[in-house]
């Protein structure tokens, strides 16, 4: 089954990645933001099924950016799962505290990434 997946982070060539990643492993539609302010225009404008947001990102992070998506009624239903290069089980809670479906450690297993989101978003294999 196709999915679409938006990816929000502030960094070209980690989303560049990702979206080569997701779509050519995978087979899934990916669209791209550069930052808080965007992403969150983009779900609700394209609806997809799931997000990949950055955690630290300049202007808006991925906290704030994610709280703003929760308070849309267009995007408060959409799976979100953070992105992170650091990671801590203190952390993991905190996120799962905001709304978070999960987190994935950059780097991450490209070979593993597709299935690490779908089991964390609840699609199956």
């Amino acid at each position: 089954m196709t999915h679409r997946l938006l990816i929000i982070d502030d960094e070209p060539d980690i989303w560049e990645m990702t979206q080569l990643i997701l779509e050519n492993l995978a087979g899934w539609q990916v669209l791209t933001a550069g930052s808080g302010p965007e992403g969150i225009q983009k779900a609700a404008q394209e609806q997809p099924e799931a997000i990949l947001l950055d955690v630290m990102m300049p202007d808006m992070d991925g906290p704030t950016t994610l709280a703003r998506l929760r308070a849309l009624p267009e995007t408060q239903g959409i799976p979100v799962i953070f992105l992170s290069a650091k990671v801590k089980n203190a952390q993991d809670s905190s996120f799962a505290h905001l709304g978070a479906n999960g987190i994935i450690s950059k780097p991450f297993n490209a070979a593993t990434l597709a299935s690490e989101i779908a089991a964390l978003v609840g699609w199956d294999p």
